[in-house]
């Protein structure tokens, strides 16, 4: 045993380096990350803000200078008004207004969408949330065919776990076209892409969204890449 104690020890010590937590923020500005000016740190934490006198025309992103492929991020976020997310495995559409495309995990100050899969300028609502689904190739690539495979408890039952205008934990694992959600630990959506347009690694972006005046704020932004 202890003739292979070393090789042991660096088989170790290279699985820790790889599963290493990677810390998105400095908690002091947007170093690593770009974006319009509605986007700024207040108190120690990412904040977003849109009002009546300077409301954004159209969804804007700040966007993190990296890429995601297969990953869990997790970060806690509070959002008052308004509709937000974390886009990932995206792409830039609008470099000039920071407009991003591609998946995303959506929260909200409402109760319907927080924990949904939506893919924004794209094929819309994948799963809702509670759901297990498989998305397949359809005759337009745009309307791929969902089918709902499985349930992960009742909407209203998961909603009741998020706290409003409070801090919540969101999580997203997506490993090939595994992608699922959590918030405050409760799974929120499963689903497997198995389409030719699923993204299998691109841009993280947070979401300010175009609407009513709303503030939204994210801290603790940690990811792991999964080998």
């Amino acid at each position: 045993m202890k003739l292979f104690a070393p090789v042991l020890a660096l088989a170790a010590l290279c699985a820790s380096v790889s599963a290493e937590d990677k810390s998105l923020f400095n908690g002091k500005d947007l170093t690593g990350w770009k974006g319009l000016d509605f986007w700024s740190v207040e108190d120690g934490v990412i904040t977003g803000r849109t009002t009546k006198e300077k409301p954004t025309k159209g969804n804007t992103f700040l966007v993190w200078e990296g890429e995601v492929a297969d990953f869990e991020l997790t970060f806690q976020y509070k959002i008052v008004g308004g509709n937000s997310g974390v886009q990932y495995r995206s792409k830039l559409v609008d470099a000039k207004g920071f407009v991003i495309a591609g998946y995303q995990g959506d929260f909200e100050a409402g109760k319907t969408y927080s924990g949904i899969l939506y893919e924004e300028k794209g094929r819309g609502i994948l799963a809702k949330r509670g759901e297990k689904v498989v998305i397949r190739e359809g005759a337009d690539a745009k309307k791929p065919k969902i089918e709902v495979t499985g349930s992960l408890g009742k909407t209203e039952e998961i909603q009741a776990k998020i706290k409003a205008e409070a801090w919540n934990e969101y999580r997203v694992v997506a490993k090939g076209g595994h992608l699922r959600h959590f918030i405050n630990g409760v799974q929120t959506v499963d689903v497997t892409d198995e389409t030719a347009v699923g993204a299998r690694k691109g841009l993280l972006a947070l979401q300010l969204h175009a609407g009513p005046p709303m503030v939204v704020q994210f801290k603790d932004l940690v990811l792991k890449e999964i080998k």
